[in-house]
């Protein structure tokens, strides 16, 4: 077993948690208080979530020792990965609710789980992060 990868895999995990707590938070609050529609909710929110995931992978789950990849090399291809999940997440989740009935809240968690592991963590593993 290579523990650096699997340390490294929990690591993403861990960071994609966090994100995605903030990311959620930011979902109910522009849902439930402002009144934005699931769509623009979610959009609003991954952004919020994006940057505090790409903080903690750049910083501590996928860092380099001596930080030599310049941000701006990561920067445009996390960009690229964050468009992509949140079109995933914002159309995905209204398209599941409608079809099995069950409510935005629940269909976002099913929807960000299989975005964060399928779409996320490898695009950002072996493209964003990439040494």
């Amino acid at each position: 077993m290579n523990w650096v990868k699997i340390k490294q895999f929990f690591k993403a995990q861990l960071s994609a948690f966090i994100g995605g707590m903030v990311d959620y938070g930011v979902m109910l609050l522009c849902k439930e208080v402002f009144g934005f529609s699931v769509t623009n909710a979610i959009r609003v929110s991954g952004t919020v979530g994006a940057v505090v995931n790409f903080s903690i992978n750049r910083f501590w789950t996928f860092k380099d020792s001596k930080n030599s990849t310049p941000i701006g090399n990561q920067l445009w291809k996390f960009v690229i990965v964050v468009i992509g999940s949140i079109f995933l997440k914002s159309h995905g989740t209204p398209i599941l609710s409608e079809i099995t009935g069950i409510d935005y809240k629940i269909t976002r968690l099913m929807i960000e789980l299989i975005v964060s592991l399928g779409f996320n963590y490898p695009l950002q593993k072996y493209w964003v992060f990439k040494k």
